[in-house]
């Protein structure tokens, strides 16, 4: 589900200032480190806006092949540094989870997407009131940020799932 952090015009990011810097080495590469997960601050400055890639995304939905799309973004700007806000790199990241690029193309050239990612965005802050991820509903909780194990089991628990 989309949901922007630093929504446009709000300027995004730079790695190489010292908030990135700091909380990736204190909470994302320890973290990712546990789970085995490959994953490295992308260089790319400033961060790049994401509305694109959330139209992208509901493209591929509408094309049976969102999570490789995701997941290809994903990786593309968090291994490979690319510029996830650039059509060209996202035309490239949907041919290869099998989208035809010319549709694709097109498709975020006319922003035929653009209306269903801003009522998802809207959904997400207004609604779902969003202020960060991960985000969790368990039950009447909502927990925001990395959670532990035992955070969530409880969070289930008290929603009257299994114990």
């Amino acid at each position: 589900m989309p949901f922007e952090l630093r929504p446009y015009p709000t300027p995004t990011l730079r790695p190489e200032g010292a908030y990135l810097r700091t909380a990736w080495q204190q909470s994302v590469y320890p973290l990712a480190a546990r789970m085995g997960v490959e994953i490295r601050l992308p260089i790319v400055s400033p961060q790049p806006h994401t509305r694109l890639a959330f139209e992208g995304l509901e493209f591929a939905k509408d094309h049976g092949v969102g999570d490789a799309y995701n997941s290809a973004v994903m990786r593309a700007f968090f291994q490979r540094s690319e510029d996830i806000g650039n059509p060209d790199v996202l035309a490239t990241l949907a041919e290869s989870a099998g989208l035809d690029r010319e549709a694709f193309e097109k498709a975020l050239r006319d922003h035929v997407y653009a209306d269903r990612v801003t009522e998802l965005l809207r959904h997400a802050y207004d609604e779902m009131r969003i202020e960060g991820v991960p985000f969790f509903v368990i039950g009447d909780q909502r927990l925001s940020g990395v959670q532990s194990v035992a955070a969530l089991q409880r969070a289930i628990r008290a929603a009257g799932g299994p114990s």
